[in-house]
């Protein structure tokens, strides 16, 4: 894994920083575009005055089945650190059903059995199509395979989107579906929605940020304990007649008949957790699958038939038991740099702080280099980020800056959140206010790395909060009568910036004018000439050339 020395590029004397203004990208509207609608004086003359150009960041740039498929932060920050495509999740998925591999896998075989041998089939996950985390065709692929296969109880646990989809979809799913389960029903297959709630809300945490949420979705789904209501249709439409909220907010519920939860997770039974992306999905693995589990008492622990539609992290083989294999992302950026000796900084707040690490190094956990590489977690607030749309962009910038200043690292990577976590409350006021922030930081940061002698990066791993109101099918925002608009909570399908920054007044190297699409995967490379060597011959193109 030696780096070859460039003969091309110098490299630059001081440190090269990436930052990544996590969901902010380039829309050709203004109309509901926060990142326009924001007063950003230093991101506004930043891209001004240095080389900038565009990336894709969705579709099949990032891995994604089709170029109508949104990018997210997961397999953008891959793409960034791989410097190559892969194939990513939902598209892995489709094809091992397409092919029929995924009923030829054992954990397909031991969870069907499992259920066989007078236990209950029980699916678990995100109950929309945005394919983000997940999508409901490959949850009806797998509830016809196990009626033809023989399984004879079935129960299905809803976590309600509203977030990579619109934010008040939920009975746009849930109707037809409770349709669709009347016609697959019928003698020999019991099939029915067992509990539910919204994703943020119950079950989905991450990063360990509130495992409060998971033993919410533990009670509900595992033990029946919540609040009773006769279909996910009514606990939706009473929930949102009491509160007001949207989807993802809506509070847990457990479907009941006669008094009695239809659907508990009991001994014997098998269950598959649907989502095929990681980072929401291993916190309730562990709640299934570990033994001595701390963060919450889980009560009797059924002894169950666990299985994970892929392995969420391969490092610590979480969980055992996948039905579908992740991509084998090897030779990072990362781990090229620790190979050859390059000190590295990564630092994020904990909602994205697994994005410059775990995800940016190729979905593994840990570092290459202990005495190489340093990460930094700023612990982020646990409230609803509307609320405080500067989130800890202050706090993670002014260590950024001591570690850049201090001389000992010669690649540093940043993710500020605000713009993708703050564009999913749907909150367009809010959104402006995370990117006037996130201006004042970077107000800060920029001078203190050209002070350093350094070369700054700046970019994005998707869109989110360039596109705040609902598009109709010709891009324009849609409004009703009254002219009001619709919130959007999901990312875009929006290209995101690339600006090359740097004190020098002759840099040596120019931006490349013959690369066609460029997208996030061609940073590595980039990185890579800036540090003044020579690109790994299958990584994606650099974005510059010798001037």
């Amino acid at each position: 894994m030696k780096l070859e020395k460039s003969s091309r590029f110098s490299a630059c004397p001081g440190p090269v920083v990436t930052i990544v203004l996590d969901g902010v990208g380039i829309s050709p509207r203004e109309d509901g575009d926060a990142v326009k609608s924001a007063r950003t004086p230093t991101l506004d003359r930043l891209m001004a005055t240095y080389p900038m150009t565009t990336l894709l960041a969705h579709g099949t740039a990032v891995g994604m089945p089709s170029d109508e498929d949104m990018g997210n932060s997961e397999v953008g920050h891959n793409a960034i650190g791989a410097g190559r495509v892969f194939a990513q999740g939902a598209k892995l998925v489709a094809e091992s059903i397409a092919t029929g591999h995924l009923w030829q896998g054992h954990a397909w075989h031991e969870v069907v059995a499992a259920a066989k041998h007078g236990g209950t089939l029980h699916f678990l996950g995100l109950f929309s199509d945005g394919n983000v985390h997940s999508h409901i065709d490959h949850l009806r692929a797998m509830l016809e395979q196990a009626k033809q296969e023989g399984v004879s109880k079935v129960r299905i646990h809803i976590l309600l989107d509203g977030r990579d989809v619109g934010e008040t979809s939920a009975l746009d799913y849930v109707d037809p579906f409770e349709a669709y389960l009347e016609q697959l029903r019928g003698p020999g297959f019991d099939v029915a929605i067992a509990s539910g709630g919204g994703r943020m809300t119950i079950t989905m945490d991450r990063y360990e940020a509130d495992w409060a949420m998971v033993q919410r979705g533990w009670d509900i789904h595992v033990q029946g304990k919540g609040r009773p209501f006769a279909s996910a249709h009514e606990a939706i439409v009473t929930y949102r007649d009491e509160l007001s909220v949207i989807d993802q907010d809506l509070p847990g519920f457990v479907i009941a008949k006669d008094g009695e939860p239809v659907g508990p997770i009991e001994d014997g039974d098998a269950v598959v957790f649907f989502n095929f992306r990681g980072d929401r999905a291993i916190e309730i693995s562990r709640a299934f699958t570990e033994e001595h589990f701390t963060p919450f008492d889980r009560g009797p622990l059924p002894k169950v038939t666990y299985a994970g539609m892929m392995q969420y992290d391969g490092d610590t083989h979480l969980p055992p038991r996948f039905l579908v294999q992740p991509p084998a992302i090897e030779r990072t950026m990362g781990e090229y740099l620790a190979k050859n000796g390059i000190s590295q900084y990564a630092i994020s707040e904990t909602q994205k702080f697994g994005h410059v690490t775990y995800f940016w190094n190729g979905n593994r956990s840990g570092k290459f280099d202990d005495a190489l590489e340093t990460y930094v977690e700023i612990p982020s607030d646990n409230v609803p980020f509307e609320q405080r749309p500067w989130m800890k962009c202050a706090e993670i910038t002014d260590d950024l800056i001591k570690a850049v200043r201090s001389g000992k690292y010669r690649y540093l990577r940043v993710n500020y959140a605000n713009g993708d976590m703050v564009g999913h409350t749907g909150n367009f006021e809010a959104a402006v206010t995370a990117m006037q922030g996130l201006d004042l930081q970077l107000a800060r940061l920029i001078p203190a790395i050209l002070a350093a002698q350094g070369t700054a990066i700046i970019t994005a791993d998707h869109g989110n909060a360039d596109e705040m109101y609902e598009l109709d099918k010709k891009g324009n925002v849609k409004r009703n009568a009254e002219g009001r608009t619709k919130a959007k909570t999901s990312h875009t399908l929006n290209p995101v910036p690339f600006v090359l920054i740097s004190g020098a007044a002759n840099p040596g190297y120019k931006l490349r004018q013959d690369v066609l699409a460029p997208g996030l995967s061609n940073l590595a490379a980039t990185v890579l000439n800036l540090l003044g060597f020579e690109a790994p011959d299958d990584y994606d193109a650099s974005l510059i050339e010798p001037a």
